[in-house]
């Protein structure tokens, strides 16, 4: 058995940032671990799912599916999914704040690996701009892997499950993580690399948003190998 490092697994990703009630939070981490991040993971063409905590970001979870390919987030197995939700989901997904969910096809990803902190970036700017970034943030030693996501082209479904949310979902157009093992080394490549300054010269605005996270929950569909272990 040979082991090999991975960066983002297919070439669709969807991207889901969302906060939560205080009173309803424990409850929350019960439903995503045991429920939702399964039945999530047993629809076709879904490949991991990964949850972050904030750090010093907004909201606090930041969460990825990763799929076979973008087409998979338009699916009839995943809509179908979306307007049939669980009574555990009902009564959770209502208590979610400031949520934003995008579609994303994965444009660039390189590196290796799953760090413990990701940096994500967002902006409404096409992700063609930023290539050279992905580069540049590479050289670094204190960085083990890059992601660059652009908004699929399908626009999100409207269901039964964003239904039950108290907001209008959020959206970006591009969506930038960069993954290391140290919250503080990685927040100086940013400082580096990747500064509002260097946006703006890149693309003439800053990003929308931008926030520092640590993995907090990481699952492989039931029908994948182990992470990294080559068949």
């Amino acid at each position: 058995m040979t082991m090999v490092e991975k960066p983002i697994l297919g070439t669709g990703l969807l991207a889901i940032w969302n906060g939560i009630d205080p009173d309803k939070e424990n409850e929350f981490l019960r439903w995503h671990m045991s429920e939702h991040i399964p039945e999530r993971l047993s629809i076709p063409g879904f490949i991991r799912a990964r949850r972050y905590r904030a750090v010093n970001a907004y909201p606090d979870f930041f969460n990825l599916y990763e799929v076979d390919a973008p087409e998979i987030l338009t699916s009839t197995s995943y809509i179908d999914r979306l307007n049939n939700p669980s009574d555990w989901t009902k009564k959770i997904v209502p208590f979610f704040k400031n949520t934003s969910r995008i579609l994303c096809r994965v444009i660039e990803s390189k590196g290796s690996g799953i760090g413990g902190y990701a940096y994500v970036i967002r902006l409404e700017k096409s992700s063609d701009i930023i290539l050279e970034l992905i580069d540049d943030l590479n050289t670094s030693l204190d960085v083990n892997a890059v992601h660059l996501m652009e908004r699929f082209e399908e626009p999100a479904a409207f269901t039964s499950e964003s239904a039950m949310r108290s907001e209008p979902d959020g959206t970006s157009r591009t969506v930038l993580i960069i993954e290391g093992l140290s919250d503080q080394l990685l927040q100086n490549v940013i400082t580096e690399y990747a500064s509002d300054n260097r946006f703006i010269a890149l693309c003439g605005v800053p990003p929308t948003s931008r926030g520092l996270y640590k993995i907090d929950f990481l699952m492989n569909a039931p029908n994948q190998p182990n992470y990294g272990e080559k068949q």
